[in-house]
């Protein structure tokens, strides 16, 4: 008799331990699924807070649109902005810059890519279609024909800011200080530093 009853005693012991078992491995798959989208969400979180650090403070990514940068940059190409590079140092001259489009109108674009020509305090003049920088004619060997807008005089580049022009010097190709005059510093967004797409011209700036 007592055998039979120790038998019902284990029978019964493990009974109750496969029922708990049973639940607490209910209950951990059941809350397993909320951790791990939990997980998720956290690192997407950290990736997507980074990525917006990155944009803002040390490098776009911008898509040339117009022609006004031919033959350097064509339209459709993309490019690599870095913005870092000019909270260390400013613009200089020949950099390509992406900048916000000071004009007004309505063909005001947001962002424009133009090349540096003067830096604060550079003489410039355009002369029988050629290009002078402080009285010096500068050989610009990223265009392919001189300069076919009309000629200007002398003038001196203010400080804190920026004469651009495009490199398409056909005219009317480009919209640049010679229509809207020079750019404060804080108009620069970057310096367009690669072309990374497409991969055939892939290429520093």
């Amino acid at each position: 008799m007592n055998r039979e009853l120790e038998e019902d005693f284990m029978r019964s012991r493990k009974h109750r331990y496969r029922s708990v078992t049973h639940r607490r491995t209910g209950s951990l798959s059941g809350t397993g699924w909320v951790r791990d989208l939990r997980d998720w969400l956290v690192t997407a979180a950290i990736v997507f807070a980074l990525m917006s650090l990155l944009n803002i403070f040390v490098f776009n990514v911008s898509t040339v649109i117009g022609q006004s940068m031919q033959p350097t940059l064509f339209e459709g190409e993309k490019l690599i902005i870095s913005k870092i590079s000019l909270t260390f140092a400013s613009p200089k001259r020949s950099d390509v810059v992406v900048l916000h489009d000071p004009s007004t109108g309505p063909d005001r674009k947001e962002y424009l890519v133009k090349r540096i020509i003067g830096i604060p305090g550079d003489r410039i003049e355009v002369r029988n279609h050629k290009l002078y920088v402080n009285g010096k004619l500068i050989a610009e060997s990223y265009v392919d024909t001189e300069i076919q807008d009309p000629d200007f005089a002398e003038l001196t580049v203010k400080q804190g800011t920026y004469f651009v022009m495009g490199d398409n010097r056909h005219a009317g190709a480009s919209k640049d200080s010679r229509y809207f005059g020079a750019v404060p510093q804080n108009r620069i967004v970057g310096k367009a530093a690669y072309i990374w797409w497409p991969l055939s011209k892939a290429n520093a700036l």
